[in-house]
């Protein structure tokens, strides 16, 4: 049987996202052994993670069904971690939009029942983002933890991409109830927008979002006249590890360290990147209706952790992705 070093097993769910195959690979480099399940139904493949550094030894993939929460087990055992990645498949328009999110959080209450169980997990942490938390009418121009999105109010505004912001809520507070009458201390990452490089084979819908302005599809974009919130990738992954290894640390936390009007970030890329036709603000579609309020992650500083990436890394990580698969 092989040995596995003191590190041990981190579980990550839904290993062929944007953020999780980005957290495979940090993990992977910095000694863990790692299991990933995909989804049978929905991912078309996983053969870019085996090309990941240590892979070949380090990583094993399992595949489970989203409709039973117990196909999990087998990538849980043994582990010393558990980080829940990708937990629902967050299209817009669905017809079983309740379904979809009531299976979603079965499918996290079973990975927290196991945790209760298990004599090995020692930390388990959920990945929900900061869109749990902006969404008030009326509320503050900087958010923190403390703070919920109101369910009512993203349905009465119903913004792109409000399906998931609804499920995410309704997830984290479920998967929190149960931890605090449980016991459990579970830890949330609450990240921003999470960008800049990438390992998948296509460019995630975030990066292609936040590089709308250099690709020249800027014009399908609506953008918020509050902030933009982003996180570089590898310190989302950074958080996570990070918190990962720590003790005594529950609850909530924001993960996000640049925050840039649509005004300020069109004037960012004009003066970086000189090369590419750059629209001003005058060209930008900005939505009216709603300001997103900054994030603070304070509460994740107070902790020790130190952000690497400033938003310069971001786009210029972002560009070199997007130039190897021929999109620049």
């Amino acid at each position: 049987m092989e040995k596995i070093n003191e590190k041990g097993i981190v579980c990550v769910t839904g290993g062929t996202g944007y953020v999780t195959s980005w957290l495979i690979m940090r993990l992977l480099q910095s000694g863990y052994y790692v299991n990933t399940t995909i989804n049978n139904k929905l991912d078309q493949g996983a053969s870019f993670l085996k090309k990941l550094p240590n892979a070949s030894q380090k990583l094993k993939i399992f595949t489970t069904n989203p409709e039973d929460h117990e196909s999990f087990n087998p990538a849980i055992e043994g582990c010393n971690g558990v980080i829940i990645g990708h937990s629902v498949d967050f299209e817009d328009k669905y017809d079983d939009e309740e379904r979809k999110i009531q299976r979603s959080i079965d499918g996290i209450l079973g990975i927290l029942k196991a945790y209760l169980d298990s004599k090995t997990i020692k930390q388990v942490i959920y990945t929900p983002s900061d869109d749990t938390i902006g969404f008030i009418e009326g509320g503050p121009n900087v958010v923190d933890e403390s703070l919920w999105s109101d369910i009512d109010f993203i349905k009465k505004m119903n913004p792109l991409g409000a399906f998931y912001c609804i499920s995410k809520t309704l997830i984290e507070k479920e998967a929190l109830n149960f931890a605090h009458k449980n016991g459990l201390d579970l830890v949330c990452v609450n990240h921003a927008w999470v960008f800049g490089p990438f390992v998948t084979p296509q460019c995630p819908i975030i990066v292609l979002h936040n590089t709308a302005m250099i690709l020249g599809n800027w014009t399908n974009i609506d953008y918020d006249s509050g902030v933009i919130a982003l996180v570089h990738v590898d310190d989302g992954a950074g958080a996570h590890i990070f918190l990962l290894e720590s003790t005594k640390v529950k609850g909530r936390y924001i993960c996000c360290n640049a925050n840039k009007t649509p005004d300020e970030l069109s004037q960012f890329l004009r003066a970086r990147y000189p090369q590419y036709q750059i629209p001003s603000i005058d060209y930008l579609k900005v939505t009216k209706a709603f300001k997103c309020p900054r994030p603070c992650s304070k509460k994740l500083l107070d902790v020790g952790f130190k952000y690497k990436y400033s938003l310069e890394d971001m786009y210029d990580g972002a560009i070199a992705s997007c130039k190897q698969i021929g999109l620049l």
